[in-house]
């Protein structure tokens, strides 16, 4: 047993009140788990190794709910090489970022990552987050996931996450096909089903206001997914795209950028959760390789997102944490959305809550997100105070990230680690 003696904070993820944050304890960490949470005793155990942890924050390991581990980028030349010969090479580096300085133990990818990615976490061949996969994001033809490009007549036909083992193809139309598709996502190992009931940003020619498939169409992805245990959640950005999710069986809402007081009222009733994925909003309006139209829905979406979250928060509705990283330089800085949370309105703690024992109950992954005995030993421990500003983890103060009882970063000697000579920091430049 190695024990975190005199941790000065602790933010143990199971509230949102004050009540989750603990000053003067003790951690005991037993092989992958955590033994024992207390006040702190400086005699207690007099066998086991203690690291001094009086100047230090301590908190869960984050559980980012809207992952993307197989996108690099929006520009062409991100995207291609994602589709080219290295594409694990990079996958390895995006999971290892995301873990080692992103601080994310456990991931929910809302597209792209397969089984077999998933399982080469769990096999240790490649260093990164415990994941949970939705394989696909389901498109109607010329919708969010269909990049065909706006010249549809004489341009190449490309698909975004093309079919390959393990990932059917994510364009379907039609209830029957619908089904269909959802049956052999979930045979490929699906934790969840990913579905678009509006259109996107980064497409290159759907228009926000615009609402993807039918009423018909969503209730059988929805029903067919219930009858293997799956829940759905929706890429939803219009009114009528966040409306028809919540009409026809959608959990998790993401994005929810045109959500007003009456969607809150029906999504509260429904008992839908929602994930807002504010930082890649502000973030788009930075990027400088975006088409005109993209840029232009990018700007429009940005005016609204902030009020659609505030009307979340105050509507009671879960707020799950998810940074939706499309862009270079987002992975490995997912704690940013808890800043961006804050931003739009949320206090620190409930945004820590939505990124760590709150996103973990509702992902489905409830053995980690918080620091309580019996849990995983997921940890993020800081020379900062992190839980009332999440903005210092951006600014050095992640000392350490332990995954399972092991250390990644080197911070803590007295702590396992795995590491791998090198390292990812060089991806972006």
């Amino acid at each position: 047993m190695l024990i975190l003696s005199n941790v000065d904070r602790l933010y143990d993820g199971t509230d949102s009140e004050s009540s989750a944050v603990t000053r003067s304890c003790d951690i005991g960490i037993e092989g992958e788990t955590i033994a024992f949470v207390r006040p702190h005793q400086p005699d207690a155990d007099p066998g086991a190794p203690r690291v001094d942890a009086s100047s230090w924050t301590v908190t869960p390991g984050l559980v980012d709910c809207h992952g993307h581990i197989t996108i690099l980028g929006l520009e062409g030349v991100d995207s291609g090489k994602m589709e080219g010969p290295h594409q694990l090479l990079l996958i390895e580096k995006i999971l290892h970022t995301t873990l080692v300085d992103g601080g994310v133990t456990t991931m929910r990818d809302i597209g792209g990552a397969t089984d077999a990615m998933k399982r080469m976490v769990d096999d240790g061949t490649m260093i990164g987050p415990r994941l949970k996969i939705a394989i696909c994001m389901l498109s109607t033809t010329g919708g969010h996931a269909d990049f065909r490009g706006p010249d549809r007549c004489h341009g190449e036909v490309a698909k975004m996450w093309g079919p390959i083992p393990g990932r059917p193809d994510m364009i379907v139309d039609g209830p029957w096909e619908c089904r269909k598709r959802v049956r052999e996502i979930a045979a490929c190992g699906a934790d969840l089903i990913k579905v678009c009931t509006s259109p996107g940003v980064a497409s290159p020619s759907d228009h926000l206001e615009h609402q993807e498939f039918s009423p018909e169409e969503l209730e059988a992805i929805c029903n067919e997914a219930s009858h293997r245990g799956l829940r759905v959640a929706a890429h939803a950005h219009s009114m009528s795209g966040i409306g028809l999710a919540i009409d026809n069986g959608v959990y998790d809402i993401q994005h929810i950028s045109f959500m007003d007081e009456r969607l809150v009222d029906r999504a509260y009733k429904a008992g839908c959760t929602v994930t807002p994925t504010s930082w890649v909003v502000a973030e788009l309006l930075n990027a400088t390789d975006l088409s005109p139209f993209v840029m232009e829905k990018a700007k429009r979406v940005a005016e609204v997102h902030a009020r659609a979250v505030d009307y979340a928060r105050k509507g009671g509705l879960k707020i799950l944490a998810g940074t939706d990283p499309v862009l270079p330089r987002m992975h490995g800085r997912n704690f940013m959305e808890m800043v961006a949370l804050i931003g739009d309105g949320l206090n620190p703690l409930e945004a820590w809550h939505g990124m760590t024992g709150l996103a973990a109950a509702e992902i489905g992954q409830d053995d980690t997100g918080t620091v309580t005995a019996g849990k995983r030993a997921d940890l993020l421990v800081c020379t900062d105070d992190v839980v009332s500003d999440p903005s210092h983890l951006d600014r050095g103060a992640l000392l350490e990230v332990i995954k399972d009882g092991v250390g990644y970063r080197a911070g803590i000697d007295a702590l396992p680690q795995r590491t791998f000579a090198s390292t990812t920091r060089s991806l972006w430049g």
